[in-house]
């Protein structure tokens, strides 16, 4: 169950590709409407320009923006993390939630910045939000309330699920979920090749390969069924199936991916330790 943020005012700090995807779902949905919306970007004329496309308030003072904000979404680059917050120390509350959308920045970091007991949430959405079917993994800093968490999980559906975990977990969920759009990409490029292998041309390989993919995604979602047993009631004995698969066992495809995830959850670790330093 979500909350009602009917009425709040929101701020995203940094609009970039990720913070306009949020503003642009979020203004859409009604959730904030635009007289209640504002958001700063590094340049005037970025701000001129996203001010007469989404027709929110757009500056590059930030302190300004988060005056009288609710929410603050943090969506600027994880390297500047430290100096947007030494710069808003003093001028937010702990009536306020921060959610932060930066990459491999720890809660504590955010924290320690402000020198608060500031309500933090952490968020690692990935870029399918863009048509409403992303994915945030979410995780609550040490002064945040579960009704934080709730608010978030609230702002974030707008644009696809959530998933609350510790946030020892979130390197995990950046290396399957943030990362992982890009993994499936590739896989559909192969099939798609594939299909132009087998003598299909390529925009119906295309068509057919995401939507397949598609398919089995929301098979999962809505069935609950562990893939195995949806892969094996596909795989009918001595059929077509069963030799494709020999053929991607063959190949390694599974450790290949496997190895794949723990490989960007590690650097994600790393990208977190070097933050904090």
């Amino acid at each position: 169950m979500g909350v009602n943020l009917s009425g709040k005012r929101l701020a995203v700090l940094g609009a970039g590709k990720m913070g306009v995807i949020l503003l642009q779902s979020l203004i859409k949905s009604g959730m904030f409407p635009p007289n209640l919306t504002s958001a700063t970007v590094q340049h005037p004329e970025r701000a001129r320009m996203l001010c007469d496309k989404l027709n929110i308030s757009v500056g590059i003072d930030n302190v300004a923006a988060v005056r009288n904000a609710d929410i603050i979404l943090l969506c600027v680059k994880p390297q500047v993390v430290r100096e947007v917050m030494a710069e808003l120390s003093g001028h937010i509350n702990p009536q306020q939630l921060l959610i932060s959308v930066a990459a491999s920045v720890p809660t504590a970091l955010i924290e320690k910045a402000l020198g608060i007991d500031m309500p933090v949430i952490r968020a690692m959405p990935n870029t399918p939000c863009l048509l409403n079917c992303g994915m945030t993994g979410l995780c609550k800093g040490r002064f945040a309330e579960p009704s934080h968490l709730e608010a978030a999980s609230t702002l974030f559906g707008v644009v696809g699920r959530t998933v609350v975990v510790d946030e020892k977990q979130m390197d995990a969920v950046t290396g399957l979920s943030a990362s992982g759009p890009a993994y499936i990409y590739i896989i559909l490029e192969a099939l798609a090749e594939a299909g132009v292998k087998v003598g299909l041309p390529r925009d119906i390989a295309t068509l057919l390969a995401a939507q397949t993919t598609l398919g089995a995604a929301r098979v999962v979602l809505e069935t609950g069924d562990h893939p195995a047993l949806l892969k094996d009631a596909v795989t009918t004995p001595a059929g077509c199936t069963i030799d494709g698969i020999m053929e991607l066992e063959e190949g390694k495809l599974r450790v290949t991916l496997i190895k794949a995830v723990v490989k960007a959850a590690q650097r994600a670790k790393e990208l977190a330790f070097t933050e904090l330093s």
